[in-house]
Order: structure tokens, then sequence, then C-alpha cells
């Protein structure tokens, strides 16, 4: 099994000094007035800004070799920078890129994604109440009750009886659902990214803006998942459904350094980039606070998108270790219509097709994306940390387990593209044994 360290770079991002060129795109979708830029230990910012039309002191900076969110002045473009930066070959440049807009894989009206609806108010046989939340039918596909059963476990360590928490980087959460009642982080753990403050309720109007609900439901799903763990949530994720680079990656330090042990990433873009791949090799423990302030290690489950096509959407498509690409399955075991998926980037697949889960407002709604799949498996990476705690030091152990234990699942013709592998997590088989510790992270082999 091969996992993916985030090797993230943008189609806008300019390699200098040893690293690999790509060229600036200006149709990219980016924050207009920043671009992202790590320095040499030895540059003067100050002077540096001056000469490509950046404020003197940035906007915020983080990591060593330092990465420096910029402001640019008198209407320079992010895209002017970094070409301007490539045209000098500027030594003192490690990365530049501009800070990308991301989204969740749902929204609608984008050119990458299909997205996906939620539908609310139906009886509880097809989706939209609390009986159906508790009854449907993704729990028995994957074995989840066996699996708690043979654990002894629903999120608890077993060494000592603490929660494994799970950190969901989203549109927020409704802290009062019923369905989080005693299973939050305390409120001084939590973030709003959005609005800089530790209140990361949804805002919105449901039936209004089409992404409102969104950070609920993907919650919900990973408290049904894994019942005893205490769910992290960070706001990364405007009403719209809009999120950027830099704010992610503040939401993953955070995560890390407040005790999460899983994240989940709803979220895509359709290009590469550079900072979340460096940020990721750090949360893999390979380089664990090196380049990055963060003191522990995270595993990461990420949506692969509802392209429904073999095109690549990020950061799912990466070839990275410590994380997992998570495709969509129906009830039947099939390859969900609307998923992106390719063998050479999807690692693993779970139930994506109407889910049911919560909404704002002690609500509940049946939604299809990959944006439910990713949190199924997040929930199935908590119980098998809760149940071997101590036993493998780096996530991509973790992961690699849970993706080699997955169901094996062929069939051909469908979709269009030919033969289908699909590797459905399976929580039964995830729990049975233990991970195998200190192999080197390798691709799944899906020769087999």
């Amino acid at each position: 099994m091969k996992f993916k360290v985030i090797l993230l770079n943008i189609l806008a991002v300019i390699m200098i000094a040893g690293f690999a060129a790509t060229s600036v795109r200006a149709q990219a979708d980016y924050v207009s007035d920043q671009v992202i830029i790590q320095l040499t230990a030895s540059t003067n910012v100050g002077q540096f800004a001056n000469q490509y039309g950046l404020e003197p002191t940035p906007i915020e900076q983080v990591g060593t070799p330092t990465v420096y969110l910029f402001r640019t002045l008198n209407g320079v473009t992010p895209v002017q920078v970094i070409t301007s930066i490539q045209q000098q070959n500027d030594t003192r440049v490690l990365f530049a890129e501009v800070n990308r807009k991301l989204s969740q894989v749902e929204r609608t009206g984008l050119p990458w994604t299909q997205g996906r609806s939620w539908a609310v108010g139906r009886s509880w046989a097809v989706g939209g109440s609390k009986k159906g939340y508790d009854n449907q039918y993704f729990p028995d596909r994957i074995r989840l009750e066996e699996a708690w059963a043979a654990a002894g476990t629903r999120g608890l360590r077993v060494d000592n009886g603490q929660p494994i928490v799970v950190a969901v980087l989203d549109t927020g959460i409704d802290r009062n659902h019923p369905a989080f009642a005693g299973r939050l982080v305390p409120q001084a753990d939590m973030w709003d990214f959005v609005d800089g403050d530790n209140d990361p309720t949804e805002v919105g109007t449901l039936l209004t803006h089409p992404a409102y609900g969104h950070g609920t439901h993907v919650a919900g799903i990973v408290a049904l998942t894994a019942p005893d763990v205490k769910i992290m949530p960070l706001r990364i994720l405007d009403q719209n459904g809009e999120g950027e680079l830099w704010r992610i990656t503040a939401a993953l330090i955070w995560a890390a350094n407040r005790g999460a042990n899983i994240a989940n990433l709803s979220v895509g873009y359709p290009d590469r980039v550079r900072l979340l791949k460096d940020l990721l090799d750090d949360l893999d423990c390979g380089t664990l606070g090196t380049q990055f302030p963060i003191t522990q290690c995270l595993q990461v489950a990420v949506s692969a998108g509802n392209g429904g096509s073999t095109t690549p959407i990020y950061p799912a498509a990466e070839i990275a270790d410590g994380m997992l690409s998570v495709a969509a399955s129906t009830k039947y075991d099939t390859l969900a219509s609307f998923t992106t998926y390719k063998r050479e980037f999807i690692d693993i697949s779970a139930p994506g097709v109407d889910i049911i889960s919560a909404l704002p407002g002690g609500r509940y709604g049946s939604w299809s994306g990959t944006s439910m799949a990713a949190p199924i498996v997040a929930g199935v990476a908590a119980i098998v940390k809760a149940r071997y705690p101590a036993a493998c030091p780096t996530p991509h152990d973790y992961l690699d387990h849970i993706a080699e234990r997955a169901i094996d699942i062929r069939w051909d013709n469908l979709p269009p593209w030919g033969e289908v592998r699909l590797y459905r997590v399976d929580a039964l088989n995830a729990v049975s044994t233990a991970p195998v510790c200190n192999m080197p992270a390798k691709r799944f082999d899906r020769s087999r």
C-alpha cells in the first residue's frame, strides 16, 4: 500500500534553487493580494519585500526555514511576484506559490466537481431523522458493531481510557446538536480560522447557503462511527464552502498541537500546492518539529472529490505518506457514480451515498459525496488507534494497515474507464490484528 505525504505543488508555484519549476497559471483561483514564500534564513525580509512590491511586514509566518504570507502592494498580483522571482532566479526563495482557494468537494457550481446536495424533511426510512441516523446501512456494511466488540472500544484508548481526538476541518459545527452531546473537546481547543475566534459555529441559513451544514454533517458521521472519541471542530470554510491554503495549514498545526490524533479533510482543489506537502511530512513524524512547530503526529483522511472521472483532485491525488485518499462506494459495494477515482492515487473507499447525519438546528439529513466517505475512514482510524494506541510510531503505519485490511472487490466496465478495484474499508478487519510497525511507507500494490 502506498500512501501519500501531501506533496502539494500548486500550478502557480515556482521552485527555485534546486526545486522543479512549474508554470504560473494566471486563471488559478487564489486570494488576489496574497503570496506564500519560503525564504532562506539569511534573507533580509524587509529588503526582499520592497524588491517585489510586498508589504514589509508579513501577514503571518510559520516554520523553519520560515514560510511567509505576504500581502502585495499597489495592484501587484501574486502571479507577477512569482514570475518576477522566476525570471531573476532568486536563490533566496525556496518556494513561492499563490494562496490557493479550496472548497468542500460537495460545493456546486465548480468546474472540477459535480457537487452533491443534501435533502431534509424525509421520513426516517430514507433519511432525515434520528432513527434514520442510528439505523442506516453503512455501519452494517463496514461491520462496525462487530469491530467495536472485537476491539473492546469505540474510541477510548485501551491502555488509559482516554478518548482519541478527531479534528474535523470544515465549515464548522452546530455545537448544541444532540449528536455531539459529551463528544466535543473543550471550547478552548476549538477554533474558527475564518472569523478568528474559538466559536466554530456554522454560519449561514439552511436551504439558502448550499454549504451550510456540511461540517456538522461530516462531524456527525465521525460521531456515529466512533461514538466515544472527542471531536475537535475547526472552521476553515465559510458559508459558501470556500477556504484557502494558509488557513488549512494553520488548522492542521493547531490540531496537532492541541492533541488531535486523526484529522478529516473533506476539501479539494484542482491543482497541486507545495506548503501542505512539507507540513504533512512533519505530521507523519518523518521530520516532526523540524520545519513546523508541531509536537504530535497526525493521521489524515481526505475525500477523493466528486469529479465523476479520473481527473485528479488535490490533496487526495497526491502520492504521499501519512494520509488516506477516500473514494465513495454505494450500499451495494459498487463505486459511486460521482466519485473521483483512479487506482494510481485512491487508497480506499467507504460508503458515501445517502449517508444520514446531523444538520444544524438539531436536524438530520441525507447527503452524498466523498465528504461523507472520508469521515467514516477517519472514525475507523480512531478505533484502530484506540485499540492499538502505542503500536506504531508513525501515522502511515496505521493507515497502511487500514488499507491493507480493506475488502478487495473488482468489477468490469463500470465506470466507463474500465475495471475498478474497490478497496472498501472494513472496520472489523482493521481492528482484528495489530498494525505492522516501522515499515517504510509504500504505495498500495494495486497490481495484485
